[in-house]
């Protein structure tokens, strides 16, 4: 009986930090690279890419309507998407942030969960060969 108490308080004590398990599951699956995000399991893939503004405000685009993704050094990232234009600006967006961790191949394969808009304080501390997202556009 002794022994039953010990783990359901070993499960009590992992769960009462005031995050559910969706929450907690996520951030194991989920690496926050700053400017994005990388989902590291070998065959995760994201269903949607939330591209999060520095306002606060998020647009959520299912991985499966982007029809074409483009990247041009001096524009930035372009997604085609429902006959919308998405530009992602910013400086090293295909750079290696780790090993194999690029932001617009990790787009490519559907790696990558988020992109977040850098605050200017965000951006003028960030390494320069940090991926800085300056600016998401809808067109």
């Amino acid at each position: 009986m002794n022994e039953n108490n010990g783990i359901l308080d070993k499960y009590a004590a992992r769960n009462s930090g005031g995050t559910n398990d969706r929450d907690q599951e996520e951030a194991e699956v989920t690496e926050d690279l700053v400017s994005f995000g990388w989902l590291r399991g070998i065959r995760d893939r994201a269903l949607s890419l939330e591209l999060r503004k520095k306002t606060g405000n998020i647009v959520a685009i299912g991985y499966s309507y982007i029809e074409k993704l483009e990247f041009d050094p001096s524009e930035g990232i372009t997604l085609h998407a429902l006959g919308q234009k998405i530009r992602i600006r910013g400086r090293n967006l295909n750079a290696e942030v780790r090993p194999s961790m690029r932001l617009f191949e990790g787009i490519c394969r559907h790696k990558v969960p988020f992109v977040r808009e850098a605050d200017e304080p965000a951006e003028m501390r960030a390494d320069s060969k940090a991926t800085v997202v300056e600016q998401i556009e809808c067109e």
